[in-house]
């Protein structure tokens, strides 16, 4: 049993190595990239009214009653000749929602706006299936997607539409910005995970031209490029990477703006961020089992690209990783002490720390190259941010395995508040599950685990894992902790 354990924290780690070697060459590509950045963003020449094509604005929406508005009322202000916008409103609501969409397209269709409020028969699909619906009625060669929580600048159709020139661009995203990251320690740590993503993964795929994904939101397809990868489809629950590979691996060219920015709402309750999480890790498991092997049998795509595909579609599985990392290196800390003989072991499991180097670069190359980001801050963002995603290692893990597996579920919606300061409530939002599940338990028990861990520590004076088992303390208690609150806030701000 003792050399099982080794054996599985010594392999944990090496696979989180190998994927982090493919972080590492990321941030290379990254960092070698400034000049082909700049000249992209030089490259999008602006074009006349005249030359400008129809743009189809799909808004696909589901009881958004708190940030509808605000999403029309952003999208009408884009900077756009209006005969040349068509915008669909995909409400697929059953509640309150519904009411506020249609007056407020009244209000617009009154100002001379194309702007329609499109009702499904049924929800099929989900999102997918409302993307495809609306993607049958709409006027506009192009189509430039946004979630419910975005705010998009007025600029962005006039920034992103000239790279379409280009016959053979299918994609054109844009780098995510947060309207309420200094909300509370939550969102900040969000944000400074996928400043992370949009900065050095994004761009560094792009730059060395490696299959990249659509986000799902912010970002422009044209219309013929979806239709002829096999239009959105909904049987993974990330249908944006599904359409992504699809395309690309069809020949189409995906591009990224990390200098035209999104703006968009973060979660702010733990069980909205669960849900997100889920989705992701989840669909991207999916996406894999369904994805890869056509990339493996592509002629087209070399082998780094392939390599770079393998680390891209199975990233999800280091939560896997990660949760058994942890688990093990409790019991490890009793075994390194019962055998001294086997030192040179723990010596070249060591060598492997160069793991958290990596790791630091990729997260703190946007708070040293983001305008406005407080670099004094990184010291403390990147063990809490590490903290809570170890803490949601084993929520993220079932969704992982159920992804393998091909186990079915609805996609389900992360919630949005239209909160932006400390001071704004979100008690009452009607969205969010107050339920306390058997998953909360469990990641309480870990969080006593661990500090199980540092007892041990302390107890045969073993410190070299000290620090790992505080930062798994403090995710599991501080996903346990967040979800209780979120779950006492309801009885007592909400009536029942």
């Amino acid at each position: 049993m003792e050399i099982l354990v080794l054996i599985v924290y010594a392999m944990a780690l090496l696979l989180l190595f190998v994927y982090n070697c493919g972080q590492l060459s990321l941030i290379v590509k990254y960092l070698r990239s400034e000049k082909q950045r700049q000249t992209l963003a030089q490259s999008a020449t602006p074009l006349s009214p005249d030359q400008l094509p129809v743009v189809t604005i799909q808004l696909p929406v589901y009881n958004e009653l708190y940030v509808v508005e605000r999403l029309i009322d952003a999208v009408v202000q884009l900077h756009y000749p209006k005969d040349k916008l068509d915008i669909q409103l995909l409400d697929d609501s059953t509640d309150e929602t519904v009411a506020i969409i249609a007056r407020k397209i009244a209000d617009y269709k009154r100002q001379g706006f194309a702007i329609e409020h499109i009702r499904r028969p049924e929800r099929n699909g989900f999102k997918a299936g409302a993307l495809a619906y609306g993607l049958t009625i709409a006027k506009g060669e192009l189509l430039a997607i946004f979630d419910a929580d975005f705010v998009p600048d007025p600029e962005f159709l006039l920034k992103t539409v000239p790279h379409f020139a280009d016959p053979k661009v299918a994609i054109v995203q844009t780098r995510w910005e947060h309207l309420n990251e200094d909300f509370s320690l939550i969102t900040q740590l969000q944000a400074f995970g996928l400043n992370a993503h949009f900065t050095v993964e994004q761009s560094g795929r792009y730059a060395a031209g490696l299959l990249a994904n659509f986000n799902g939101t912010g970002g422009v397809w044209r219309k013929a490029a979806i239709v002829d990868a096999g239009g959105w489809q909904s049987d993974t629950l990330t249908e944006d990477l599904d359409l992504s590979y699809r395309a690309q691996l069809r020949g189409w060219k995906f591009v990224y703006r990390e200098d035209v920015g999104s703006p968009a709402e973060l979660p702010v309750a733990m069980n909205a961020l669960k849900s997100q999480q889920y989705r992701w890790m989840k669909g991207a498991a999916e996406c894999a089992r369904k994805l890869f092997v056509n990339v493996l049998k592509s002629p087209d795509v070399s082998f780094s690209m392939k390599l770079h595909a393998f680390f891209h579609l199975f990233s999800s599985a280091t939560f896997i990783l990660v949760l058994l990392l942890g688990v093990m290196s409790v019991p490890l800390i009793y075994i390194r002490s019962q055998h001294p003989e086997w030192e040179w072991v723990f010596v070249v499991i060591n060598l492997f720390q160069f793991n958290l180097l990596i790791l630091i670069t990729f997260y703190g190359i946007p708070v040293w190259f983001l305008k406005g980001a407080n670099k004094s801050r990184l010291a403390w963002y990147f063990p809490m941010y590490s903290s809570l995603m170890m803490g949601l290692s084993l929520h993220n893990t079932i969704a992982v395995i159920e992804g393998y597996m091909g186990r079915k579920t609805p996609f389900v919606r992360t919630p949005k508040f239209n909160v932006k300061t400390a001071t704004d409530s979100w008690a009452a939002n009607k969205y969010i599950s107050r339920r306390i599940s058997w998953l909360t338990v469990v990641e309480g028990l870990l969080a006593l685990y661990f500090l199980g861990g540092l007892a041990l520590a302390i107890y045969i004076h073993d410190y070299r894992m000290f620090f790992l088992h505080i930062m798994l303390m403090v995710g599991f208690g501080m996903v346990t902790i967040y979800s209780l609150i979120q779950a006492v806030n309801r009885s007592a701000s909400v009536p029942v």
